[in-house]
């Protein structure tokens, strides 16, 4: 499996909260994955910070199945207090994981589910019945007990997820914790094109945040074609190794060469990208559309026009 690409995005003031137009960008996504071609199951993963009504309801309108991590509110907490204590089956994890609030690393834990309606205090025909998928996790930490007492009882910390997932109940929670390999594509970006803002112009931002994703793709979609270590590297490893070649351009009956060193480790994945020029010539040509198209879009809602120069500079 490929390291992830991505369906939308949008720049934001820093100063807005998380959901705000989370369910537009859910269906802009949910649009592009379709027109995409992608004929399978489509699951919307999100943290507690997009666990709303609107978010769920989006996914669900769309065909899309969802599992998003709940916040432990009253109804959730009630909803873990009536799990039977003979509910809980233990899991191990395969890579352990650290806990950031017990200052650990965690390799077990214990699983169990219920059936769980979310959001009624909204009128009914908007309440949501699915099920939630709770991993609780033995505290063990010593600050919180004095020292020189043992333990009298054990204390969990719990994890909610709200899903409609047909995986069984192991493989969902697993699915779900998978979602966090989107930090990957965040630190990608943030060592990348996006490590700062050029402009003081928020719709400029808006055109570069653009232009970002849409390099990052191409770059995946390099990565992917030469070789199964490319398809999983971070874009920086992609660009060093791929795109960032050294060689010495040469004009020879009217056509431009490229004379790349001898015995470069990276000679046959940079070939496999260009096996097929037309791709290479596609890819290049693909880019520079998506550059006119968002450069004229800015130019258009800014008031400032600028050449069709620019945009074969790009």
């Amino acid at each position: 499996m490929s390291a992830p690409l991505i369906a939308a995005a949008r720049l934001r003031k820093g100063s807005t909260y998380s959901p705000k137009g989370a369910s537009r960008l859910v269906a802009d996504a949910l649009a592009t994955v379709k027109r995409a071609g992608v004929t399978g199951l489509i699951t919307m993963r999100a943290d507690s910070a997009y666990y709303n009504h609107d978010v769920i309801a989006t996914a669900r309108r769309c065909g899309a199945r969802f599992s998003v991590t709940a916040r432990m509110d009253k109804a959730v907490t009630r909803a873990i207090g009536q799990i039977p204590a003979g509910a809980w089956v233990p899991i191990k994890y395969r890579h352990a994981i650290y806990d950031e609030d017990e200052q650990r690393w965690v390799s077990d834990a214990q699983v169990a589910e219920i059936t769980f309606t979310a959001f009624t205090s909204r009128r009914e025909s908007e309440h949501l019945t699915a099920r939630l998928i709770v991993r609780r996790v033995k505290r063990l930490n010593p600050k919180s007990a004095p020292a020189g007492q043992g333990e009298l009882f054990s204390i969990w910390r719990h994890h909610a997820v709200f899903t409609d997932s047909a995986e069984s109940m192991l493989e969902a929670e697993a699915t779900h914790r998978d979602h966090a390999i989107v930090e990957q594509t965040f630190s990608d970006l943030k060592a990348g094109p996006l490590a700062h803002m050029p402009s003081g112009s928020f719709a400029a931002n808006s055109a570069w945040t653009v232009l970002a994703a849409i390099a990052f793709n191409l770059t995946r979609t390099a990565g992917t074609l030469a070789s199964k270590f490319h398809a999983k590297a971070t874009t920086a490893t992609i660009r060093t190794q791929l795109i960032t070649v050294p060689g010495q351009i040469a004009r020879s009956a009217r056509k431009i060469r490229i004379h790349l060193p001898q015995n470069w480790p990276w000679e046959h994945a940079w070939q496999a990208i260009g096996v097929r020029d037309k791709f290479r010539t596609g890819l290049l040509a693909d880019f520079h559309a998506a550059c006119c198209v968002v450069y004229h879009s800015f130019s258009t809602s800014s008031g400032v026009r600028y050449p069709s120069a620019e945009c074969r500079r790009l």
